[in-house]
């Protein structure tokens, strides 16, 4: 017998866009976070409307029952992973691009709306979003919204919250509310729309997003940098930020990540060297060939055995095509538990440096990849399939990489979200002052608890 929960929503939402099979609601009941627990919902609900999601959340409310928002199910934290017995609210399907508005270089969209289809059609009215994580072919505008998500470009342009407007909530009454404007400037009122940005789905469920939009950049320069380390990497980086120069992106990817990239696509990437620098250069003409020299003597200088201007187009997409590779490569060889810390640009070196002495003091590997520009470095730590000791070890290093962050003035999470995975390193990052401060937000925003309970607060 269906729960009474399910059987209140179906009076609101047609039965077979609410689904309770077993066999069907096991795939949506978690995201790419391998390690992060997850419970079985009573029911997932294919939401496509604002109407949807707040008959679900009222329901939910009325039955004190869990609700948890699920986009396309990339995350990396266990942000949208279902608790034992709640409803999990499916947005894929809200997918619609509602208005592209060349004028006012803005967008409004659904959150079901993928980052990359996003970005194609706003290119046809000559304008672009710049914030672009690893998984824009496949992660939702929701998603990213949820979780402040960065990207490649964000050394430059900045992240999810710099770009949004205005939103569409559903909060924890289930009401419907509208947060911001669509006005270039605006200052009345508290900063809800920052606030909502990066909650994770603790604070209310989005059906809207009002998205901010720039001209298309100039075709960019692609320069590259081989190293024999991490750390000759890291301090590459340094050298960057101390010359003044902001490329428009540089990545930093280290020969695990090459070599799975290879053996899975064959692009013959791994035998380069140790670690790959790459960076771009947006800037149009004279100024961004300038800029591109510059980058190649910072990364000459701090001891790159090889570094160019790419004159192959061919040659430098393939490179960021191994970047965005590297993860999924990555996740062929075994169970990955993801970092996701950012330091001081200074301190990129000495951080590189402590990861691969915990990956030696650990016995277990770690790959690095990382938007190196910004200091959101992402460790990767790799365990044998069913190797319960590795994954032991894996944990410990996972906790000494955050504890090395913090020490080093950085933060747990750049991009990825706090979720399940996170929750110790959030308590240890902020004072108890501030902890409870965030507990109060989310009771006046959640009053019954319903929204994704768990998850970013312990």
């Amino acid at each position: 017998m269906s729960a009474p929960v399910v059987r209140a929503i179906r009076q609101h939402i047609p039965a077979d866009r609410v689904i309770t099979a077993p066999e069907s609601v096991e795939g949506l009941s978690h995201d790419q976070a391998a390690w992060a627990p997850y419970g079985r919902p009573a029911a997932v609900v294919r939401a496509r409307s604002t109407e949807d999601v707040a008959a679900v959340v009222r329901a939910c409310v009325a039955h004190r029952t869990p609700v948890v928002a699920r986009g396309a199910g990339t995350g990396l934290s266990g942000g949208a992973n279902a608790v034992e017995g709640c409803v999990v609210v499916s947005l894929e399907t809200m997918d619609k691009i509602v208005e592209v508005n060349r004028l006012e270089q803005l967008a409004v969209v659904q959150p079901g709306v993928v980052n990359d289809d996003l970005r194609a059609e706003v290119a046809g009215h000559g304008l672009w979003y710049p914030p672009d994580p690893a998984s824009s072919p496949w992660s939702t505008i929701g998603g990213n919204v949820a979780t402040n998500a960065g990207g490649v470009c964000c050394v430059k342009y900045g992240v999810t919250r710099d770009y949004v407007l205005a939103l569409e909530m559903v909060n924890g009454l289930g009401e419907v509310v509208r947060l911001g404007r669509r006005t270039a400037k605006g200052v009345a009122g508290y900063d809800l729309v920052g606030l909502a940005v990066g909650s994770e789905g603790t604070l209310g469920i989005v059906t809207e997003v009002t998205v901010r939009l720039r001209p298309l950049p100039s075709p960019a320069i692609t320069v590259a940098g081989f190293f024999a380390s991490l750390t000759d990497a890291g301090e590459a980086v340094r050298a960057v930020a101390a010359a003044g120069l902001t490329p428009s992106a540089l990545e930093l990817i280290d020969r695990h990540c090459l070599r799975a990239v290879d053996d899975w696509k064959n692009m013959g990437l791994s035998e380069a060297a140790e670690v790959v620098l790459l960076a771009r250069v947006d800037e149009p003409g004279e100024a961004g060939t300038a800029q591109a020299e510059r980058l190649v003597a910072c990364f000459r200088d701090a001891g790159a055995g090889w570094a160019e201007r790419s004159t192959d187009e061919q040659e430098a997409d393939a490179l960021f095509a191994a970047r965005r590779l590297a993860y999924p490569a990555l996740e062929r060889l075994g169970p990955v538990l993801t970092e996701d810390v950012c330091v001081p640009r200074e301190h990129v070196p000495q951080m590189l440096s402590r990861i691969e002495e915990t990956a030696v003091r650990h016995d277990i590997v770690i790959a690095n990849i990382a938007h190196a520009g910004d200091g959101n470095l992402h460790p990767l730590l790799i365990t044998p399939p069913g190797d319960e000791a590795a994954k032991s070890r894996a944990q410990k290093a996972f906790e000494e990489i955050i504890a090395d962050a913090i020490a080093l003035g950085g933060t747990v999470t750049g991009e990825h979200g706090v979720g399940l995975l996170k929750r110790p390193g959030l308590a240890a990052e902020l004072s108890p002052e501030v902890m409870a401060m965030q507990h109060a937000v989310k009771q006046a925003l959640d009053p019954h608890g319903v929204l994704n309970p768990g998850k970013v607060l312990s």
